[in-house]
């Protein structure tokens, strides 16, 4: 630095920059834990009943006021906690659960030991707790993060868990919650998934002084039917299957029950309820072929496998799950859930599963001019009304045929039948064929894999870089699916053969389809679901069409076939087939009931 007269300045020495990093207050820091823990009342009320079952409880009761923003109660008859483990509690990463410094072989729902002080650290928090044989309970307040000495008290073996005002102590994140009704509806769908999770405990939900549910201990399926709901209850195939250490177990409802959203999935883990996405997309594969686009099934699956075979320590909220073998798992669900939506139709029309049918010829029996019971009024001149053929009548319906004998079809589309149980049946012969011939091809496709048919000109399909490379890396495996491909530059692909039961389809589309179903699941079953895709449109266009006049062999044929082949009550892009209405619906219908 020059000053006047040109001198020189002696230099001098600059005082350090203060330090730019330094430690919070504790007080905050149990308040930044509490955020990412504790984000709304469900999470709360989540991490509390998953202490209970952690606990051993055998019953757990609930109670919510205003949403569990003004109040959350737990109380449980688990194990309970002494005077001096009531005092570390509510420290932060103390826990009764993690004997494993490597995290591994985790056997508990709840492990971190950062549930109650993130509570604690934004509410106010009571806890009153008496180990069974205890002479009494101790309790413990917290508020602000500030505890209590611990102090004798009067209570039950097991624990009661308080929570009032939350976020009191951080009114910025209050402000972002949602309406007591919002926040308690989030509340009453966690508690339901760890319902779901462990029927063997009896589980009570109150909210504003008011019994949302009072489930009993009892097995997986009775938990599902009171969770589910009666319709979906009356729908549910039973699903079973493993493989090596992985076993699969739980309940998938029929393709002709679904719903708006995925809110319905009850996905379990070792007994942890999760939202994995290597799940939801099994489950999403397995139903792709017999829903509409936009629908979602209805399932309750219990994976059990290895506790070192997977991390749960991967998500804040411990909903998702890193698997070792994630390829293992996604197919045996995927297998489990294809077998079990592969029941007859006749279980879904009968309200009941039963096993398979024999084999059922389907030639039409000889005429009769015998007319099915219920149906005297057939003998009126129906052929007047020229959107009706009525067929020569056959015999009464077996009780082994659900979907009853033909007797006419309406405007050149729909079969009329009637069952043995003296049910309407209406069926939808464009939908109901293509459904046949999409299994007739799937089941080719199975018998022993695909035979390919060469191209006159081998066909170059551009793609990406990635796509190209991907499809190359798996070219084993799509040759035994019946597709012949080889490298031909930078992002092109030689296609030399396709499967022969797909005809001449262009192969640009396929090899695209194809590529993006390897790149979200990355296994040979994406390949086969995806050529089961191709098989579906191909089905569309060689089924009867809507317009097309049938025989009576005609109808019943489709009819028997139907009863005979797997996801027969949809087609192939998840339409129903059938209809079907029962003698008392149609009485209430026209006021005779």
């Amino acid at each position: 630095m020059r000053y006047d007269g040109g001198m020189q300045a002696a230099p001098t020495e600059t005082a350090a920059p203060a330090p730019r990093i330094r430690r919070l207050p504790e007080a905050v820091v149990c308040r930044i834990a509490a955020g990412e823990v504790i984000e709304r009342p469900a999470a709360a009320v989540k991490e509390l009943v998953e202490n209970a079952l952690d606990a051993g409880a055998t019953r757990i009761a609930v109670a919510l006021e205003a949403g569990g923003i003004a109040r959350i109660e737990v109380t449980d008859d688990g194990g309970g906690m002494i005077a001096a483990e009531l005092a570390l509690a509510v420290e932060r990463h103390a826990t009764s659960k993690l004997a494993d410094k490597n995290l591994v072989a985790i056997r508990t729902l709840g492990f971190r030991g950062e549930a109650l002080p993130a509570i604690a650290a934004a509410a106010r928090l009571s806890i009153t707790s008496r180990p069974p044989g205890a002479p009494h309970a101790h309790t413990i307040r917290v508020a602000g993060g500030i505890a209590s000495e611990v102090a004798p008290a009067s209570g039950p073996p097991g624990t009661r868990v308080e929570v009032r005002d939350l976020f009191y102590a951080t009114p910025a994140r209050r402000k972002f919650l949602k309406t007591p009704r919002a926040e308690a509806e989030q509340s009453e769908a966690a508690v339901r998934r760890l319902a779901l999770a462990a029927p063997a405990v009896a589980f009570r939900l109150e909210s504003e002084g008011r019994a949302v549910f009072d489930l009993p201990a009892q097995g997986r399926a009775g938990r599902v039917s009171a969770l589910f709901g009666r319709e979906a209850a009356a729908a549910l195939l039973p699903v079973a299957a493993e493989r090596g250490a992985l076993r699969l177990a739980g309940f998938a409802a029929a393709p002709s029950i679904t719903r708006a959203s995925g809110a319905e999935q009850g996905l379990v883990v070792n007994g942890r309820p999760v939202s994995d996405p290597v799940l939801k997309i099994a489950v999403r594969v397995a139903y792709r072929q017999v829903i509409a686009p936009g629908r979602h099934p209805i399932v309750a699956l219990f994976l059990d496998l290895p506790p070192e075979e997977l991390d749960v320590n991967v998500h804040p909220a411990k909903t998702e799950l890193r698997f070792r073998d994630p390829d293992a798992v996604r197919g045996l669900v995927i297998g489990a859930l294809t077998r079990a939506l592969a029941a007859p139709a006749r279980g879904v029309v009968a309200g009941a599963h039963p096993a398979p049918l024999p084999a059922i010829r389907l030639t039409a029996p000889p005429p009769r001019r015998a007319l099915p019971r219920g149906l005297a009024e057939a003998q009126l001149p129906l052929a007047a009304v020229p959107a009706a053929r009525t067929v020569a009548a056959p015999p009464p319906p077996a009780a082994e045929f659900p979907l009853g004998a033909p007797v006419a079809q309406v405007l050149d589309t729909y079969v009329i039948a009637v069952a043995a149980d003296e049910s309407l049946v209406v069926v939808d012969q464009h939908a109901a064929h293509e459904r046949l011939t999409h299994e007739a091809l799937r089941a080719q496709l199975l018998d022993g894999g695909v035979r390919s048919q060469a191209l006159l000109l081998p066909a170059v399909v551009d793609l990406p870089a990635a796509d190209a490379a991907r499809l190359l890396e798996r070219g084993t495996e799509l040759a035994r699916l019946g597709l012949d491909i080889e490298a031909f530059g930078p992002g092109a692909v030689l296609v030399r053969a396709l499967p022969a039961v797909l005809g001449a389809p262009e192969p640009a589309p396929l090899l695209r389809d194809l590529a993006d179903e390897l790149a979200e699941l990355a296994e040979a079953t994406a390949l086969a679901a995806r050529l089961d895709t191709i098989l579906a449109r191909m089905a569309c266009h060689g089924s009867i069409r809507a317009g097309r006049r049938l025989g009576a062999s005609e109808m019943d044929a489709l009819l028997r076939r139907m009863e005979a082949t797997p996801r027969a009550a949809t087609c192939s892009h998840g339409r129903p087939t059938y209809l079907k209405l029962a003698k008392a619906e149609i009485e209430r219908l026209f006021g005779r009931r």
